[in-house]
This record gives C-alpha cells, sequence and structure tokens, in this order.
C-alpha cells in the first residue's frame, strides 16, 4: 500500500510538472503575459518590472518595452482613412496606399452613422494589415480619429476634420466612426479611436495660447458632449488634449482630464499632448517657467504620452521632486491598458484580429473597399439648389458638356490624408459617364476668355470651383493663398469665393450653368445662389470624387446629403471669432437674421411628404416617435428625417431648437414608409450646475419633425414629468 502511494505521488508530481511547464510555455515567465490575470493585475506586474528609464520611454507614443517582450504600437492619422502617406508624408519608412474617404466634413453630411461606422471599420482594418503585414510591417494601430471639436465657426481653418457645428450630430458621428475603429470583439479592439482634440479648439491663429471662455453649462451641453459619446457610448479609451487653454488654464494640464474625463465619464486609457504642447506652457502660454515644471504638471494631470522633446524635462523634474515616479506609473497605466486591449500583449490565437495581414491582396484593391468609398461620397452631396430642374442631365439629349474650372481636373489631398490607391476627378467621372458618343470640353480658368468660349459652344457648362485644403501650397506649412482659404495653424479671413467671378463669366455664356462647389468649409456664393440655377456641395479628398459626382449629375444616384453648418451670408452675421459662447449668435441654435443655407438643409430630385406623427413614452422615459413619409416624385431617393425639440416651459435658458434624433432612410417612388425615431429622456436634460449634474425637468417640450432645421412638417406638444 505504501508502494502504491508513492506511486500515486509520483505520478501527481509528474501530472504537475507537465501543468506548469504548459502553463509557462503559454503565458512566458511574468504573470503579464498570463491573458486571464484581471487586465490591472497585468498592469502592475509590468510597472514593478520595469526601470525608470523604460518608464521614461512609455511617455513616448509608443510604449514599448523591449527588455520585458513588450511591443506596444504608435500612433498614426486617420481622419478620413489610414494615413500612410499623403502630402505631410506620413508613412514610414514607405508610403503605402489606403482607402481615402471624403474629410470628415463629408462623412458628417452623409447624415448616416452607419456608412460612418464602415468607413472606420474599413480604416480599423487597413490600419491592422499594415501593422501587422510581413510586406509592410509599419504605421500603428492606435489612430488619431475621430476629430470631436464643434465647427462653431466657418472661419475655423480645420472645419474640414469636423462633422458640423451640432454637439448630438457631432457626437453620434463620432460615436459611430470609433465603434468601426474598434470592432464589436468584446474584449479585443481592432484598432484604438484617439479623439482629437479636448477641449473647444476651434481656433487656429494663436492656438497655442489662446483661451476659449464659456460657462460650465456650454461645457457639458456643447463642446465636451460630442467627447462624451464618444467615452460613454462609443467606447473610446484615448484622446489628445488641446493646444489652447480653457478659461484660461491650458488644457494640456487642465484638471477637467481628471476630474470629468476620468472620474466622471471613465476613460481609463491614453491622454496625449498634442504636438509640442508641453513645451508650449512655457514659451506660448507662458504658464510655468521653465519645462521640469511643465512636464511635471502635465504628468500628474493625467498626461501619459508625449508628442514633445520631453525626457529631459521629466528627468530634471524627478531630479528636482517636482515629480515622482508613482505619478509616472499612474499616467502610465492607461498606456497599457489600450495595449492590452489591443491584444499586443497576448497570444495571437486569442485575438481575433491577428490574422490581418495575411492576405494576398492589399485590402484598398479589394471592391469591398473601393465600393464603400464610392458609397460614402454619393451620400455626402449636396443638392444646394436646382431651380430648373436642370439636374439630373440626361444624357441623351446632350451632345457636348463644359467642364471648367480650377477643381475639375484634380483630387486634392488635405495634410491628414493618405496616398489612394488611385483617384477620379471631375473631369475624369464626367468622361467616363458618358462616353465617346459626347464631346466634352475642359478649361481650368478664363485666361483669354477659354472658360467663356467652351461653355458658349456647350449644350452645358459644369463649373468645378472651392478651396484647396492645404491653402495652395502642398508642402510650406501654415500658409495660405488668398483669404478665403483655411488650413490647420491658419484661420480664414473671409468667406467670399474668389472663384466667383469665374462663375459670373461662365453663367453669362450659358445660362445652362452648374456649379459643383468642392469645400471644405462654407462659402458666402450669394451671387451664385441668386442666379446659377444648380448648384452641387461635396467635400474634398475622396479617391471617388470623379465618379460619385457624375452618377449625381446623370442622376444614377439621387443626392441626400445635408448641411452640417449654419452657411451664413456674409461675415457681418457672425461674432467676434474668439467668442466661444455660442448663444451670442452661433450656431442654428443661435444664429440672428437670414442664412445662406440652414442647418442640415439639402435637396433631392424627388419630394416626400410627411404625415401621421405619433409618440408614446416607454417605462424608461424614453419617448419613441414614428411619422409616415412618402416619396411623391417619381424618382427613389433617400430622405433624412430630423427631429428638434423646443422647451416651452424650462425654468433655465434653452436654444431656439436643438436636433435630438435623426434617420436617413431610403424610399422608392410613391412608396410611404414609416420612420422610427427614439428620444431618452437624458437627450432633454440641462446641466445643473449647482448640482453638478444633468437635471430632467418637469417641462412642456415641442417635438418638429422635417427635412431641415428650417423645413418643420410635423410639430406635436407633449409634458415631460
Amino acid at each position: 500500500m505504501i508502494g502504491g502511494v508513492r506511486w500515486i505521488i509520483l505520478l501527481v508530481g509528474v501530472v504537475s510538472a507537465v501543468a506548469i511547464h504548459s502553463q509557462q510555455s503559454r503565458q512566458g515567465p511574468y504573470p503579464f503575459q498570463n491573458p486571464d490575470l484581471p487586465l490591472e493585475q497585468r498592469i502592475d506586474n509590468i510597472l514593478s518590472l520595469m526601470t525608470i528609464d523604460e518608464k521614461i520611454e512609455c511617455l513616448d507614443t509608443n510604449p514599448s518595452v523591449p527588455r520585458l517582450g513588450i511591443k506596444g504600437s504608435g500612433h498614426v492619422e486617420g481622419i478620413h482613412g489610414l494615413t500612410q502617406g499623403g502630402p505631410g508624408k506620413w508613412g514610414r519608412p514607405l508610403t503605402v496606399p489606403s482607402t481615402t474617404f471624403p474629410q470628415g466634413i463629408g462623412l458628417g453630411e452623409t447624415w448616416d452613422q452607419e456608412i460612418v461606422r464602415q468607413a472606420g471599420q474599413i480604416e480599423g482594418y487597413e490600419a491592422r494589415y499594415v501593422f501587422q503585414s510581413p510586406k509592410y510591417k509599419q504605421g500603428g494601430i492606435v489612430i488619431r480619429s475621430p476629430n470631436a471639436d464643434l465647427g462653431r465657426d466657418p472661419r475655423w481653418g480645420r472645419t474640414e476634420e469636423c462633422y458640423g457645428e451640432d454637439a448630438y450630430l457631432n457626437g453620434a458621428m463620432v460615436v459611430a466612426f470609433t465603434k468601426g475603429l474598434q470592432g464589436d470583439h468584446p474584449k479585443y479592439w481592432q484598432s484604438a479611436a484617439l479623439m482629437k482634440h479636448f477641449l473647444a479648439n476651434s481656433n487656429e491663429n494663436d492656438r497655442d495660447k489662446s483661451s476659449s471662455d464659456f460657462d460650465e453649462r456650454l461645457f457639458h451641453e456643447y463642446y465636451a458632449l460630442p467627447f462624451q459619446m464618444g467615452v460613454v457610448e462609443g467606447g473610446s479609451r484615448a484622446y489628445m488634449a488641446a493646444y489652447n487653454a480653457v478659461n484660461k488654464v491650458p488644457m494640456t494640464i487642465n484638471p477637467l482630464m481628471q476630474t470629468i474625463t476620468r472620474e466622471k465619464w471613465g476613460q481609463d486609457g491614453i491622454i496625449c499632448t498634442d504636438a509640442g504642447a508641453m513645451k508650449n506652457l512655457v514659451t506660448a502660454h507662458k504658464y510655468y517657467p521653465d519645462f521640469e515644471t511643465a512636464a511635471a504638471a502635465s504628468v500628474k494631470a493625467g498626461i501619459g504620452q508625449f508628442l514633445d522633446d520631453y525626457r529631459d524635462a521629466v528627468r530634471g523634474a524627478l531630479k528636482k521632486g517636482l515629480l515622482t515616479e508613482a505619478d509616472i506609473d499612474r499616467a502610465l497605466r492607461g498606456n497599457f491598458r489600450v495595449m492590452i486591449r489591443l491584444g499586443l500583449l497576448d497570444p495571437p490565437s486569442r485575438v481575433p484580429y491577428s490574422s490581418i495581414g495575411q492576405e494576398s491582396t492589399d485590402p484598398w484593391l479589394t471592391d469591398k473597399h473601393k465600393a464603400l468609398a464610392l458609397l460614402a461620397t454619393q451620400k455626402s452631396i449636396v443638392l444646394l439648389k436646382n431651380s430648373t430642374n436642370l439636374l439630373p442631365l440626361d444624357k441623351s439629349s446632350i451632345k457636348s458638356i463644359a467642364v471648367i474650372g480650377p477643381r475639375a481636373n484634380e483630387v486634392l489631398l488635405d495634410w491628414y490624408s493618405g496616398t489612394p490607391p488611385y483617384a477620379i476627378s471631375p473631369l475624369e467621372g464626367i468622361k467616363n459617364a458618358v462616353g465617346s458618343s459626347v464631346k466634352v470640353s475642359y478649361a481650368a480658368n478664363n485666361d483669354g476668355g477659354a472658360a467663356a468660349k467652351i461653355a458658349r459652344e456647350s449644350d452645358v457648362a459644369i463649373v468645378c470651383v472651392g478651396n484647396h485644403p492645404n491653402g495652395g501650397f502642398d508642402t510650406v506649412w501654415a500658409k495660405v493663398s488668398v483669404p478665403s482659404e483655411g488650413r490647420e495653424a491658419v484661420d480664414r479671413e473671409s468667406i467670399k469665393l474668389e472663384q466667383e467671378e469665374l462663375i459670373q463669366a461662365v453663367m453669362q455664356a450659358n445660362p445652362k450653368t452648374i456649379v459643383v462647389l468642392k469645400s471644405s468649409f462654407p462659402y458666402a456664393i450669394n451671387w451664385t445662389q441668386e442666379n446659377v440655377p444648380a448648384i452641387l456641395h461635396m467635400a474634398l479628398n475622396s479617391q471617388e470624387e470623379g465618379r460619385a459626382l457624375a452618377t449625381v449629375l446623370f442622376g444614377e444616384y439621387n443626392p441626400a446629403g445635408r448641411l452640417v453648418q449654419t452657411w451664413p451670408r456674409s461675415l457681418e452675421q457672425l461674432p467676434p471669432m474668439m467668442d466661444y459662447d455660442i448663444r451670442r449668435g452661433r450656431t442654428y441654435m443661435y444664429f440672428d437674421g437670414q442664412p445662406l443655407y440652414p442647418f442640415g438643409y439639402g435637396l433631392s430630385y424627388t419630394t416626400f411628404a410627411y404625415r401621421d406623427l405619433k409618440t408614446s413614452v416607454a417605462a424608461n422615459g424614453t419617448i419613441d416617435l414614428s411619422v409616415r413619409v412618402k416619396n411623391t416624385g417619381k424618382r427613389a431617393g433617400d430622405e433624412v428625417v430630423q427631429l428638434y425639440v423646443r422647451h416651452i416651459d424650462s425654468a433655465v435658458s434653452r436654444p431656439r431648437k436643438e436636433l435630438k434624433a435623426f434617420n436617413r432612410v431610403h424610399v422608392r417612388a410613391q412608396e410611404e414608409k414609416t420612420v422610427t425615431l427614439s428620444l431618452p429622456a437624458s437627450r432633454l436634460a440641462y446641466w445643473d450646475a449647482d448640482a453638478d449634474r444633468w437635471t430632467v425637468e418637469k417641462d412642456r417640450i415641442e417635438i418638429i419633425v422635417g427635412g431641415s432645421s428650417v423645413d418643420a412638417r410635423l410639430r406635436k406638444t407633449i409634458a415631460v414629468r
């Protein structure tokens, strides 16, 4: 019996040894390599193993620790497609193509959360592919996108990056793009969405030292709302702090990062500076006397990654006792949380995205990615005017077309663009659409009367005008060619379109003139609106720009994009640029006077009728709405049903109206659909600064449903209890 016990003990020992060996081979020698351990426990172990020099290195944008076998990810840009090339020369070491969508403002003009989610999904996939593919192995899967800033003023030089002026619309698009980038796996992310730029960053001039000043209600209800939605609803766990101050406190060291985003929203991941922002605290803001103090304050405020030359300053801060290793540990935890969620510390067999990069065909060459770029571009095009039903053009009755303008034979890329695998200009798209049976003439300008001549000789003239997204200087930073241009580091001085003289000359030569405004921001095209029969707006940069435009011009696609900003008639209708109190005349919620085009505006080749608005209140307080929408025309098309709320009995000041829900729906000719919208009670709340919380008050609200902020088709008043 004793011998039997010995054999049992020996057998147990052998089994235990095999199990331990198997466990170690699966996990590696360190506890943090065990994917089954709690996340915080893994990070505790990582920090305990790191030297102070390794910790300082991990305050960079790539938290790798080679000695421990930790390979992190750096950042890439990606406002409207992965950026591994383009005018900014972002690709290192190679320029790698990527699927290139319309600028952020164009994606916003789709008013389609699903198409924006799909664009984010494609971008995140391509980032993984380039990062993991043996052919490339570059870039990163922490993506500086989406831009959650608000386009409160059309003079803002970076308007192109945002989704518009409305906080809820921006937030909805931020959530959609974030979910697309990160994927839907319950544990691992495809890529990480690093939102830009927290907070109230919508002026370029003096941005490194300016202050955006406003009250606490505007902070929560307007400027912070898209970021909050990105964190709470979208799941983003990374953002970049803005250059500017808010209420005189620079965002790089602003306590709001901790008290709001960390403690209230649950943002537990990466917080990084903008490029050079730590040193700006000394040189531009003049907030601190030296870089050591600035670096210490940044880390203590929550900054875990520097886009700056920070190492000497951090070491100096440690030496002077301004900063402790424990402070650095707290800041680094967010970096490693993101790396673990990306699956970079786990066995590839555990991570569903680890096989991306093994395909034989680059994804940007696939029909799926090309088709989505086309569809997103088609959905982004806004029909601003069609007074004589000149559009859509009938190919069978046209013998000649004049294509005119400086934007007709090019697809311009902005600073945060990648390099598309191909690009179709408007001229090329039109030629491809009509074939050899229609004569297509081209003139870039009216030098020597060239534009007027071909317009006069053609059945119809198409004039392509608009801004250059890099101000006219692809390789020169912070410079623009004319006052109406804007870009990063430069705000616009004018909103008048200098090329309107060309439109006038063409229109005089041929009254059948169509204007295609390719622009990153609004223009006061008053003469064009008054005199030209048909106007289209589209954002710049899409690889499918020309094909999408041609499908709209010739009626293969019925446009249904909607504007996401109020387009003023002149600068005189706007408050001073640095007035961040939007209640003094900014956005559709407070705009005084008659705009050129209102927020939410856009036409169609068909017409829609609304009827039978019904509401019901669910047990959780959500108001469910339905409305019948009929396509009363002869063409199938999309309608963007928009729901606005006006507070009637509110005890506090409220906007004149606020967008609270929307739904883009496709309706066949003569078809009637029931469109449903949901209005959670939380969207009716205001920020109660005294109570430090959101409050839904007893109130009466007017629900307004229609096709734009000024197109009220149906109204209903309901009580909120």
